[in-house]
């Protein structure tokens, strides 16, 4: 057996370890110009046995960026849309409901004046004083009728019935029958001969005192004062009746100032029906289309 020399082993040993330094720089090199490969996207790896996950083209993530922002638009609009109607109907509502108040406030008005303009006559027809009224007569008709309550005022502040007329004509009737006081003898005679002999129509009345005077308390009895004072400023005593006449027709003028105020607050102008409009339908509107990205 042989044995080499020292020199040659060690010559064989240096050789063997150039070739492994050789061999491991080689594979260093190797796996860095992968992994470089691979990072920059020269190399794609794939594993055995999984399908390869495909990489997004940067079209590709514009086109689904744009149709999400297409349908987020849409369902705003939507949503505004629905929003609109809802507020639309609310403002519908409250409009009604603000005609109904103004209506079922007008009704009340209007039947608050009613009842103080009966609760006057009442007064006035009784010789009753006003009392609060007075005060309501002025804000109810104040604005618009203002002579007709000063003329109801006045005649409760000097209060004048019916009654009262028919008792004061009864008092009087004689005088108006037998003539003025003033009268003298000629005229009582005259008046007397014109009286004994009338000529007139079957329907025309009778143009005597006592006839007259008989058409008074009727016509009293009746309400009609207007007829009464026509026919005593046609008896002839007619002087004695001064004061009955005023009387008479300031009663007169106070009932047709109550008429009036009736009137006046039977006339209120009417409410309005309650328009109802069409709700309006809003449709929405198309959303744009977006430009196409460029590929």
């Amino acid at each position: 057996m042989t044995f080499g020399s020292p020199l040659a082993m060690q010559r064989s040993r240096s050789g063997r370890g150039r070739v492994v330094l050789v061999v491991l720089f080689m594979l260093a090199v190797l796996m860095a110009g992968a992994w470089y490969g691979w990072k920059t996207g020269w190399l794609e790896v794939h594993v055995s046995g999984l399908p390869a996950s495909p990489v997004p083209s940067p079209s590709a993530s514009m086109s689904q960026a744009a149709a999400q922002t297409t349908a987020n638009l849409a369902a705003t609009d939507a949503a505004l849309t629905a929003a609109a109607a809802k507020v639309s109907a609310l403002e519908q509502r409250l409009a009604e409901l603000n005609q109904q108040a103004v209506a079922a406030a007008g009704q009340a008005s209007q039947a608050e004046a009613l009842l103080v303009a009966f609760a006057a006559r009442r007064a006035i027809e009784r010789g009753q004083p006003l009392g609060y009224l007075e005060a309501q007569l002025r804000v109810r008709f104040g604005n618009t009728q203002q002579a007709a309550v000063d003329r109801v005022i006045a005649a409760a502040q000097k209060p004048n019935t019916l009654a009262l007329l028919n008792e004061t004509f009864e008092k009087l009737s004689p005088q108006l029958i037998g003539g003025a006081a003033s009268e003298g003898t000629w005229e009582w005679m005259t008046r007397q001969m014109s009286e004994l002999f009338v000529i007139r129509h079957a329907d025309t009345p009778s143009p005597t005192a006592e006839s007259r005077a008989a058409r008074v308390r009727e016509a009293l009895a009746g309400g009609r004062i207007d007829v009464a004072i026509a026919e005593v400023e046609r008896m002839p005593g007619k002087d004695a009746a001064t004061e009955w006449l005023a009387r008479a027709r300031d009663f007169v003028a106070a009932e047709r100032a109550l008429d009036q105020l009736e009137t006046a607050a039977l006339s209120f102008p009417p409410t309005p029906p309650v328009a109802k409009p069409a709700a309006a339908v809003a449709t929405p509107e198309a959303a744009p289309e977006p430009s196409d990205p460029a590929v």
